[in-house]
Protein backbone atom coordinates (compact mmCIF):
# COMPACT_ATOMS: atom_id res chain seq x y z
CA UNK A 1 0.00 0.00 0.00
CA UNK A 2 1.23 3.46 -0.90
CA UNK A 3 0.40 5.22 2.35
CA UNK A 4 -0.29 8.95 2.13
CA UNK A 5 0.15 8.84 -1.63
CA UNK A 6 -2.82 10.60 -3.16
CA UNK A 7 -4.43 8.45 -5.86
CA UNK A 8 -5.44 11.50 -7.92
CA UNK A 9 -1.88 12.80 -8.22
CA UNK A 10 -0.82 9.97 -10.56
CA UNK A 11 -2.84 11.50 -13.41
CA UNK A 12 -2.63 15.13 -12.27
CA UNK A 13 0.59 15.83 -10.33
CA UNK A 14 0.90 19.00 -8.26
CA UNK A 15 2.01 21.94 -10.38
CA UNK A 16 5.58 23.19 -10.13
CA UNK A 17 5.16 26.87 -10.97
CA UNK A 18 7.98 29.11 -12.04
CA UNK A 19 9.19 31.06 -9.02
CA UNK A 20 8.70 34.75 -9.77
CA UNK A 21 9.35 37.78 -7.55
CA UNK A 22 6.59 38.92 -5.23
CA UNK A 23 5.29 42.26 -6.49
CA UNK A 24 5.23 44.95 -3.76
CA UNK A 25 1.67 46.00 -4.66
CA UNK A 26 -1.43 44.60 -6.32
CA UNK A 27 -5.13 45.30 -6.41
CA UNK A 28 -6.04 42.08 -4.62
CA UNK A 29 -4.17 39.53 -2.53
CA UNK A 30 -5.72 36.08 -2.16
CA UNK A 31 -4.54 33.74 0.58
CA UNK A 32 -4.89 30.11 -0.54
CA UNK A 33 -4.59 28.60 -4.02
CA UNK A 34 -7.23 25.89 -3.80
CA UNK A 35 -10.65 25.94 -5.47
CA UNK A 36 -11.77 29.00 -3.47
CA UNK A 37 -8.71 31.13 -4.13
CA UNK A 38 -8.49 30.22 -7.81
CA UNK A 39 -12.23 30.76 -8.29
CA UNK A 40 -11.76 34.28 -6.96
CA UNK A 41 -8.54 34.86 -8.93
CA UNK A 42 -10.10 33.88 -12.28
CA UNK A 43 -13.02 36.25 -11.74
CA UNK A 44 -10.88 39.19 -10.61
CA UNK A 45 -8.10 38.82 -13.18
CA UNK A 46 -10.61 38.60 -16.02
CA UNK A 47 -12.14 41.83 -14.73
CA UNK A 48 -8.77 43.56 -15.09
CA UNK A 49 -7.59 43.51 -11.47
CA UNK A 50 -3.97 42.75 -10.64
CA UNK A 51 -4.03 39.64 -8.45
CA UNK A 52 -1.45 37.75 -6.43
CA UNK A 53 -2.37 34.40 -4.90
CA UNK A 54 -0.25 32.94 -2.10
CA UNK A 55 -0.18 29.38 -0.79
CA UNK A 56 2.17 28.01 1.85
CA UNK A 57 2.13 24.63 0.05
CA UNK A 58 2.08 23.79 -3.63
CA UNK A 59 -1.11 25.21 -5.16
CA UNK A 60 -3.90 22.72 -4.52
CA UNK A 61 -1.84 20.51 -2.22
CA UNK A 62 -4.56 20.69 0.42
CA UNK A 63 -8.13 19.40 0.17
CA UNK A 64 -8.67 20.59 -3.43
CA UNK A 65 -6.68 17.66 -4.82
CA UNK A 66 -7.26 15.20 -1.96
CA UNK A 67 -11.07 15.02 -1.84
CA UNK A 68 -13.42 12.37 -3.22
CA UNK A 69 -14.53 14.37 -6.26
CA UNK A 70 -18.25 14.06 -5.46
CA UNK A 71 -20.28 17.11 -6.48
CA UNK A 72 -22.71 16.91 -3.57
CA UNK A 73 -22.91 20.51 -2.34
CA UNK A 74 -24.29 19.03 0.88
CA UNK A 75 -25.88 21.06 3.62
CA UNK A 76 -25.64 19.19 6.90
CA UNK A 77 -28.54 20.88 8.72
CA UNK A 78 -32.05 20.01 7.58
CA UNK A 79 -34.37 22.68 6.20
CA UNK A 80 -36.19 22.72 9.54
CA UNK A 81 -32.97 23.25 11.48
CA UNK A 82 -31.80 25.97 9.09
CA UNK A 83 -35.16 27.73 9.47
CA UNK A 84 -34.94 27.53 13.25
CA UNK A 85 -31.40 28.95 13.25
CA UNK A 86 -31.64 31.58 10.52
CA UNK A 87 -35.31 32.05 9.63
CA UNK A 88 -37.46 30.50 6.92
CA UNK A 89 -36.45 32.96 4.19
CA UNK A 90 -32.70 32.42 4.60
CA UNK A 91 -33.14 28.65 4.97
CA UNK A 92 -35.01 28.48 1.66
CA UNK A 93 -32.45 30.74 0.00
CA UNK A 94 -29.52 28.60 1.21
CA UNK A 95 -31.12 25.44 -0.19
CA UNK A 96 -31.76 27.18 -3.52
CA UNK A 97 -28.17 28.40 -3.58
CA UNK A 98 -26.89 24.84 -3.18
CA UNK A 99 -28.68 23.93 -6.39
CA UNK A 100 -27.39 27.05 -8.14
CA UNK A 101 -23.79 26.39 -7.02
CA UNK A 102 -23.92 22.83 -8.31
CA UNK A 103 -25.34 23.88 -11.67
CA UNK A 104 -22.80 26.69 -11.94
CA UNK A 105 -19.93 24.24 -11.44
CA UNK A 106 -21.25 22.08 -14.28
CA UNK A 107 -21.60 25.14 -16.51
CA UNK A 108 -18.07 26.27 -15.65
CA UNK A 109 -16.54 22.88 -16.47
CA UNK A 110 -18.34 22.74 -19.82
CA UNK A 111 -17.76 26.34 -20.91
CA UNK A 112 -14.09 26.35 -19.91
CA UNK A 113 -13.47 22.90 -21.45
CA UNK A 114 -11.90 21.52 -18.28
CA UNK A 115 -11.06 17.86 -18.80
CA UNK A 116 -11.72 16.53 -15.28
CA UNK A 117 -13.59 13.27 -16.00
CA UNK A 118 -16.90 14.80 -14.94
CA UNK A 119 -19.94 12.54 -15.22
CA UNK A 120 -23.44 13.32 -13.95
CA UNK A 121 -24.00 9.83 -12.55
CA UNK A 122 -26.42 10.54 -9.72
CA UNK A 123 -25.85 9.68 -6.06
CA UNK A 124 -27.29 6.87 -3.96
CA UNK A 125 -27.57 7.48 -0.20
CA UNK A 126 -27.97 4.34 1.88
CA UNK A 127 -30.36 4.29 4.83
CA UNK A 128 -28.95 2.93 8.07
CA UNK A 129 -32.40 2.10 9.44
CA UNK A 130 -36.04 1.90 8.33
CA UNK A 131 -36.64 5.26 10.03
CA UNK A 132 -33.82 6.78 7.98
CA UNK A 133 -35.38 5.36 4.82
CA UNK A 134 -38.77 6.94 5.58
CA UNK A 135 -37.13 10.30 6.24
CA UNK A 136 -35.07 10.10 3.05
CA UNK A 137 -38.17 9.21 1.01
CA UNK A 138 -39.89 12.35 2.33
CA UNK A 139 -36.82 14.46 1.57
CA UNK A 140 -36.72 13.12 -2.00
CA UNK A 141 -40.34 14.18 -2.47
CA UNK A 142 -39.51 17.63 -1.11
CA UNK A 143 -36.56 18.03 -3.50
CA UNK A 144 -38.81 17.16 -6.42
CA UNK A 145 -41.60 19.48 -5.33
CA UNK A 146 -39.67 22.54 -4.17
CA UNK A 147 -36.50 22.59 -6.29
CA UNK A 148 -37.38 20.43 -9.28
CA UNK A 149 -34.52 18.03 -8.54
CA UNK A 150 -34.99 14.49 -9.84
CA UNK A 151 -34.90 12.42 -6.64
CA UNK A 152 -36.62 9.23 -5.58
CA UNK A 153 -36.66 6.58 -2.86
CA UNK A 154 -35.17 3.12 -3.43
CA UNK A 155 -36.75 0.43 -1.22
CA UNK A 156 -34.50 -2.35 0.07
CA UNK A 157 -36.18 -4.83 -2.27
CA UNK A 158 -34.91 -2.81 -5.28
CA UNK A 159 -31.57 -1.74 -3.83
CA UNK A 160 -29.35 -4.13 -5.77
CA UNK A 161 -30.36 -2.52 -9.05
CA UNK A 162 -28.46 0.55 -7.81
CA UNK A 163 -25.80 -0.84 -5.46
CA UNK A 164 -24.68 -4.45 -5.00
CA UNK A 165 -25.29 -4.79 -1.28
CA UNK A 166 -27.94 -5.80 1.25
CA UNK A 167 -26.31 -3.70 3.97
CA UNK A 168 -28.74 -0.77 3.83
CA UNK A 169 -32.45 -0.52 4.59
CA UNK A 170 -33.07 1.02 1.20
CA UNK A 171 -32.09 4.57 0.38
CA UNK A 172 -32.62 7.42 -2.03
CA UNK A 173 -31.22 8.64 -5.32
CA UNK A 174 -30.81 12.18 -6.56
CA UNK A 175 -29.72 12.69 -10.13
CA UNK A 176 -28.21 16.18 -9.86
CA UNK A 177 -24.97 14.92 -8.28
CA UNK A 178 -22.00 13.46 -10.13
CA UNK A 179 -18.32 12.73 -9.90
CA UNK A 180 -15.10 14.25 -11.21
CA UNK A 181 -11.33 14.05 -10.88
CA UNK A 182 -10.56 16.71 -8.25
CA UNK A 183 -6.90 17.20 -9.12
CA UNK A 184 -7.72 17.63 -12.81
CA UNK A 185 -10.37 20.21 -11.89
CA UNK A 186 -7.79 22.11 -9.85
CA UNK A 187 -5.21 21.90 -12.64
CA UNK A 188 -7.75 23.35 -15.06
CA UNK A 189 -8.60 26.19 -12.70
CA UNK A 190 -4.91 26.97 -12.12
CA UNK A 191 -4.36 27.11 -15.88
CA UNK A 192 -7.26 29.54 -16.28
CA UNK A 193 -6.11 31.78 -13.42
CA UNK A 194 -2.59 32.11 -14.81
CA UNK A 195 -3.90 32.64 -18.35
CA UNK A 196 -6.14 35.44 -17.06
CA UNK A 197 -3.11 37.24 -15.61
CA UNK A 198 -3.12 36.23 -11.94
CA UNK A 199 0.25 35.50 -10.35
CA UNK A 200 0.23 32.38 -8.18
CA UNK A 201 3.01 31.97 -5.61
CA UNK A 202 3.41 28.45 -4.28
CA UNK A 203 5.35 27.61 -1.10
CA UNK A 204 4.97 31.21 0.04
CA UNK A 205 3.25 31.54 3.40
CA UNK A 206 1.19 34.57 4.40
CA UNK A 207 2.35 35.49 7.90
CA UNK A 208 0.01 38.34 8.73
CA UNK A 209 -2.44 40.94 7.43
CA UNK A 210 -2.46 44.51 8.76
CA UNK A 211 -4.77 47.34 7.77
CA UNK A 212 -3.16 50.69 7.01
CA UNK A 213 -5.98 53.12 6.27
CA UNK A 214 -7.61 52.07 3.02
CA UNK A 215 -4.78 49.67 2.17
CA UNK A 216 -3.86 46.24 3.52
CA UNK A 217 -0.29 45.27 4.22
CA UNK A 218 0.19 41.54 3.70
CA UNK A 219 3.36 40.00 5.12
CA UNK A 220 4.58 36.87 3.32
CA UNK A 221 7.62 34.65 3.71
CA UNK A 222 9.06 36.35 0.62
CA UNK A 223 8.17 39.97 1.22
CA UNK A 224 5.41 42.47 1.94
CA UNK A 225 2.58 43.31 -0.45
CA UNK A 226 0.23 46.27 -0.27
CA UNK A 227 -3.26 45.66 -1.65
CA UNK A 228 -6.66 47.35 -1.74
CA UNK A 229 -8.51 44.10 -1.06
CA UNK A 230 -7.73 40.77 0.59
CA UNK A 231 -9.61 37.47 0.29
CA UNK A 232 -8.74 34.70 2.75
CA UNK A 233 -9.43 31.24 1.26
CA UNK A 234 -7.59 28.73 3.43
CA UNK A 235 -10.49 26.71 4.92
CA UNK A 236 -9.21 23.56 6.72
CA UNK A 237 -5.60 24.73 6.42
CA UNK A 238 -5.93 27.88 8.53
CA UNK A 239 -2.79 28.37 10.62
CA UNK A 240 -1.47 30.58 13.40
CA UNK A 241 -1.15 33.53 11.00
CA UNK A 242 -4.90 34.13 11.51
CA UNK A 243 -5.71 33.13 15.08
CA UNK A 244 -9.13 34.78 14.96
CA UNK A 245 -10.22 32.58 12.06
CA UNK A 246 -8.50 29.55 13.53
CA UNK A 247 -10.85 29.63 16.54
CA UNK A 248 -13.87 29.40 14.21
CA UNK A 249 -12.92 26.64 11.78
CA UNK A 250 -12.31 23.13 13.11
CA UNK A 251 -9.96 21.13 10.85
CA UNK A 252 -11.14 17.52 10.57
CA UNK A 253 -9.16 14.85 8.80
CA UNK A 254 -11.02 13.01 6.05
CA UNK A 255 -9.30 9.89 4.71
CA UNK A 256 -9.81 7.93 1.49
CA UNK A 257 -8.61 4.46 0.56
CA UNK A 258 -8.43 3.00 -2.94
CA UNK A 259 -8.77 -0.67 -3.84
CA UNK A 260 -6.60 -2.42 -6.38
CA UNK A 261 -8.24 -2.65 -9.83
CA UNK A 262 -11.29 -4.93 -9.81
CA UNK A 263 -12.67 -6.98 -12.65
CA UNK A 264 -15.32 -5.45 -14.89
CA UNK A 265 -17.75 -8.15 -13.78
CA UNK A 266 -17.22 -7.40 -10.09
CA UNK A 267 -17.50 -3.63 -10.58
CA UNK A 268 -20.69 -4.22 -12.54
CA UNK A 269 -22.09 -6.29 -9.68
CA UNK A 270 -21.13 -3.86 -6.91
CA UNK A 271 -21.76 -0.54 -8.64
CA UNK A 272 -24.08 -1.30 -11.57
CA UNK A 273 -25.01 2.36 -12.17
CA UNK A 274 -21.57 3.82 -11.39
CA UNK A 275 -23.21 6.23 -8.94
CA UNK A 276 -21.56 8.28 -6.23
CA UNK A 277 -22.56 6.95 -2.80
CA UNK A 278 -23.13 8.17 0.74
CA UNK A 279 -25.03 6.91 3.77
CA UNK A 280 -26.63 7.86 7.08
CA UNK A 281 -24.27 6.19 9.54
CA UNK A 282 -22.90 8.63 12.11
CA UNK A 283 -19.40 8.48 10.64
CA UNK A 284 -20.73 9.53 7.21
CA UNK A 285 -18.84 7.22 4.85
CA UNK A 286 -18.80 8.16 1.17
CA UNK A 287 -17.56 6.17 -1.80
CA UNK A 288 -17.50 5.97 -5.56
CA UNK A 289 -16.00 4.17 -8.55
CA UNK A 290 -12.76 5.65 -9.84
CA UNK A 291 -13.24 7.64 -13.07
CA UNK A 292 -11.92 4.71 -15.12
CA UNK A 293 -14.46 2.41 -13.43
CA UNK A 294 -11.80 -0.03 -12.18
CA UNK A 295 -11.50 0.75 -8.46
CA UNK A 296 -13.60 1.70 -5.48
CA UNK A 297 -12.53 4.81 -3.57
CA UNK A 298 -13.92 4.76 -0.04
CA UNK A 299 -13.73 7.68 2.39
CA UNK A 300 -14.74 8.86 5.84
CA UNK A 301 -13.60 10.79 8.89
CA UNK A 302 -10.15 9.84 10.14
CA UNK A 303 -10.40 10.40 13.91
CA UNK A 304 -6.76 11.45 14.39
CA UNK A 305 -5.25 14.88 14.88
CA UNK A 306 -1.53 14.10 14.48
CA UNK A 307 0.76 11.55 12.90
CA UNK A 308 -0.35 8.94 10.40
CA UNK A 309 -1.16 5.67 12.22
CA UNK A 310 -2.44 2.57 10.45
CA UNK A 311 -5.74 2.12 12.29
CA UNK A 312 -7.79 4.76 10.37
CA UNK A 313 -7.00 2.93 7.12
CA UNK A 314 -8.06 -0.37 8.66
CA UNK A 315 -11.26 1.23 10.00
CA UNK A 316 -12.17 2.36 6.49
CA UNK A 317 -11.36 -1.06 5.05
CA UNK A 318 -13.65 -2.75 7.59
CA UNK A 319 -16.45 -0.27 6.91
CA UNK A 320 -16.12 -0.98 3.17
CA UNK A 321 -16.25 -4.73 3.79
CA UNK A 322 -19.42 -4.29 5.87
CA UNK A 323 -21.04 -3.03 2.68
CA UNK A 324 -19.20 -5.26 0.20
CA UNK A 325 -18.08 -8.49 1.96
CA UNK A 326 -16.64 -9.80 -1.32
CA UNK A 327 -13.83 -7.21 -1.02
CA UNK A 328 -12.42 -8.83 2.13
CA UNK A 329 -9.26 -10.07 0.40
CA UNK A 330 -8.83 -7.20 -2.05
CA UNK A 331 -5.63 -5.17 -1.71
CA UNK A 332 -5.77 -1.52 -0.62
CA UNK A 333 -3.25 0.33 -2.80
CA UNK A 334 -3.60 3.92 -1.52
CA UNK A 335 -4.53 5.66 1.72
CA UNK A 336 -4.36 9.41 2.23
CA UNK A 337 -6.07 12.23 4.11
CA UNK A 338 -6.87 15.90 3.78
CA UNK A 339 -8.48 18.42 6.10
CA UNK A 340 -12.04 19.71 5.83
CA UNK A 341 -13.28 22.65 7.90
CA UNK A 342 -16.32 22.52 10.15
CA UNK A 343 -17.92 25.47 11.92
CA UNK A 344 -20.58 25.80 14.60
CA UNK A 345 -23.29 26.72 12.09
CA UNK A 346 -22.32 23.72 9.89
CA UNK A 347 -22.97 25.61 6.64
CA UNK A 348 -20.51 27.19 4.17
CA UNK A 349 -19.84 30.85 4.89
CA UNK A 350 -18.85 34.10 3.22
CA UNK A 351 -18.20 36.98 5.61
CA UNK A 352 -16.17 40.13 6.17
CA UNK A 353 -14.12 41.24 9.16
CA UNK A 354 -12.31 44.57 9.28
CA UNK A 355 -12.47 44.78 5.50
CA UNK A 356 -10.99 41.33 4.82
CA UNK A 357 -13.29 38.93 2.98
CA UNK A 358 -13.42 35.29 3.98
CA UNK A 359 -14.88 32.23 2.22
CA UNK A 360 -14.65 29.01 4.22
CA UNK A 361 -16.32 26.32 6.30
CA UNK A 362 -17.57 23.95 3.59
CA UNK A 363 -18.04 21.07 6.05
CA UNK A 364 -16.73 18.43 3.66
CA UNK A 365 -18.59 19.60 0.54
CA UNK A 366 -16.05 21.96 -0.98
CA UNK A 367 -16.06 20.50 -4.50
CA UNK A 368 -19.22 22.49 -5.18
CA UNK A 369 -19.09 25.21 -2.53
CA UNK A 370 -15.44 26.35 -2.62
CA UNK A 371 -15.25 27.72 -6.15
CA UNK A 372 -18.74 29.22 -5.76
CA UNK A 373 -17.83 31.03 -2.54
CA UNK A 374 -14.55 32.29 -3.98
CA UNK A 375 -16.33 33.67 -7.02
CA UNK A 376 -18.94 35.36 -4.81
CA UNK A 377 -16.22 37.01 -2.73
CA UNK A 378 -14.56 38.24 -5.92
CA UNK A 379 -17.83 39.70 -7.18
CA UNK A 380 -18.15 41.59 -3.92
CA UNK A 381 -14.67 43.05 -4.42
CA UNK A 382 -15.80 44.17 -7.88
CA UNK A 383 -18.96 45.72 -6.43
CA UNK A 384 -21.18 43.47 -8.55
CA UNK A 385 -24.71 42.50 -7.60
CA UNK A 386 -23.79 38.88 -8.39
CA UNK A 387 -21.78 38.89 -5.17
CA UNK A 388 -24.97 38.58 -3.17
CA UNK A 389 -25.32 35.26 -1.35
CA UNK A 390 -27.51 33.65 1.28
CA UNK A 391 -24.24 32.43 2.83
CA UNK A 392 -23.00 35.98 3.40
CA UNK A 393 -23.81 37.11 6.93
CA UNK A 394 -22.17 37.23 10.35
CA UNK A 395 -18.93 35.27 10.91
CA UNK A 396 -19.35 31.84 12.48
CA UNK A 397 -19.02 31.98 16.27
CA UNK A 398 -15.82 30.85 17.98
CA UNK A 399 -15.63 27.28 19.24
CA UNK A 400 -15.22 27.21 23.05
CA UNK A 401 -11.91 25.88 24.39
CA UNK A 402 -10.52 25.60 20.88
CA UNK A 403 -7.49 27.40 19.50
CA UNK A 404 -6.70 25.49 16.29
CA UNK A 405 -5.95 21.91 17.33
CA UNK A 406 -9.04 19.68 17.36
CA UNK A 407 -8.04 17.93 20.60
CA UNK A 408 -11.60 16.68 21.08
CA UNK A 409 -11.87 14.81 17.75
CA UNK A 410 -10.66 11.41 19.03
CA UNK A 411 -13.42 11.49 21.67
CA UNK A 412 -16.01 12.60 19.10
CA UNK A 413 -14.88 9.86 16.72
CA UNK A 414 -15.11 7.29 19.51
CA UNK A 415 -18.63 8.38 20.42
CA UNK A 416 -19.83 8.24 16.82
CA UNK A 417 -18.19 4.84 16.37
CA UNK A 418 -20.01 3.52 19.45
CA UNK A 419 -23.35 4.78 18.12
CA UNK A 420 -22.73 3.07 14.78
CA UNK A 421 -21.84 -0.20 16.51
CA UNK A 422 -24.97 -0.12 18.64
CA UNK A 423 -27.07 0.61 15.56
CA UNK A 424 -25.39 -2.28 13.73
CA UNK A 425 -26.26 -4.68 16.54
CA UNK A 426 -29.85 -3.47 16.56
CA UNK A 427 -30.01 -4.04 12.80
CA UNK A 428 -28.65 -7.58 13.19
CA UNK A 429 -31.31 -8.37 15.80
CA UNK A 430 -34.02 -6.88 13.61
CA UNK A 431 -32.99 -8.97 10.62
CA UNK A 432 -32.43 -12.20 12.56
Amino acid sequence: MRKNEVYWWADAPLAELERVPVAPASDVVIVGAGYTGLGAAITLARAGRSVQVFDKQHPGEGASTRNGGITSGNLRPSHAKLAKSFGEARATAILAEAKAAREDLYRFIAEESIDCDFALTGRFSGAGSPADYERMAREAETLNRTLGIEAYAVPRSEQRAVLGTDFYDGGSVRMDIGGLHPAKLHAGMLRLAVAAGATVHGETAVQGIRRDGEIFEVSTSRGIVRARDVIVAVNGYTDEADRWLRRRLVPVRSRIIATAPLSANLMGELMPRRMMCSETRKLHYYYRPSPDGERILFGGRDGTVAGDPDWPTENLRRAMIDIFPVLDTVEITHSWFGRVAMNRDMIPRIFTREGVRYAAGYCGSGVVWARWAGRKAAMQVLGKAEGGSALDFRPPPAVPLFAGKAWFMPAVFGWLTLQDRLASRAKARRRA
